[in-house]
């Protein structure tokens, strides 16, 4: 396993499904972890269940959505902590609808909460990674900002934007030995999956050779390597995590 011990650990939408994921495992290899997310309830459970396994983490309930929370949580924790090692930019949502029915105020919220909040956060915390000439950002992006998926536009433009936003990043900030990477998911098990009706779920697994859904942790377990100097000579790559279902 990786060893972060001494690294400082931002994760926003932390309180469920892949960041919580993150924040374990980031916590379980010696990180420090700030834990942001909306939900408080879910967001405190996440960091008590850090705490109970060994780790250290603190809640710094955000909502990506507002800039003025962002800089808010994001100043709070490197008051906290003095500063910030690794982001983790996964906070996300999804409102799915073909494109000629998609409301403009679903496309903004969709862009807002998974691009431009990226962007914003860090922006938050890159100047202390670049004044210790060390950093770690990793964006959470998809399969879907990759090859597209009908009735997800604003999802998939917003997923594919982060790609964008890695590489530009990875770029501007190689000298000062601060690498920027994506981890791209594919079908990974969730409540939503889970939901779908048993004909759709069989439909979607013939196109992982796999065979299976990914779990969060293998998600996770791709992002602390990121954040790890097992990858210090990796930046500007995506790194897919999804059983096989996109290649090249």
């Amino acid at each position: 396993m990786p060893d972060l011990k001494g690294r400082v650990a931002l994760v926003t939408g932390a309180s469920q499904g892949i960041g919580r994921a993150c924040a374990l495992a980031l916590a379980e290899a010696g990180a420090t972890v700030a834990a942001a997310a909306r939900n408080r309830d879910n967001l405190q459970a996440v960091v008590d269940e850090v705490t109970r396994a060994g780790g250290t983490a603190e809640a710094f309930p955000m909502d990506v959505a507002s800039d003025e929370q962002i800089k808010a949580a994001s100043k709070s924790a490197l008051d906290k902590f003095g500063k910030v090692d690794i982001l983790v930019n996964n906070a996300g949502i999804a409102r799915d609808q073909l494109l000629m029915r998609m409301k403009r105020s679903d496309w903004d919220a969709v862009l807002a909460t998974n691009l431009t909040a990226a962007y914003l956060t860090t922006q938050q915390v890159l100047g202390g990674m670049m004044r210790q000439r060390w950093g770690r950002i990793i964006n959470i992006t998809s399969v879907v900002g990759q090859m597209g998926q009908a009735g997800q536009a604003n999802y998939a433009a917003s997923k594919s934007g982060l790609i964008g936003l890695t590489m530009a990043l990875a770029r501007e900030l190689g000298s000062r030995n601060v690498t920027v990477n994506a981890v791209a998911p594919g079908f990974i098990e969730t409540p939503m999956i889970a939901g779908l009706p048993a004909q759709h779920k069989e439909n979607l697994l013939k196109l992982v050779p796999l065979g299976r859904l990914g779990t969060d942790q293998e998600v996770a377990h791709a992002v602390r390597f990121l954040a790890s100097d097992e990858a210090s000579y990796i930046t500007g790559h995506v790194l897919n995590v999804n059983g096989g279902m996109l290649m090249g």
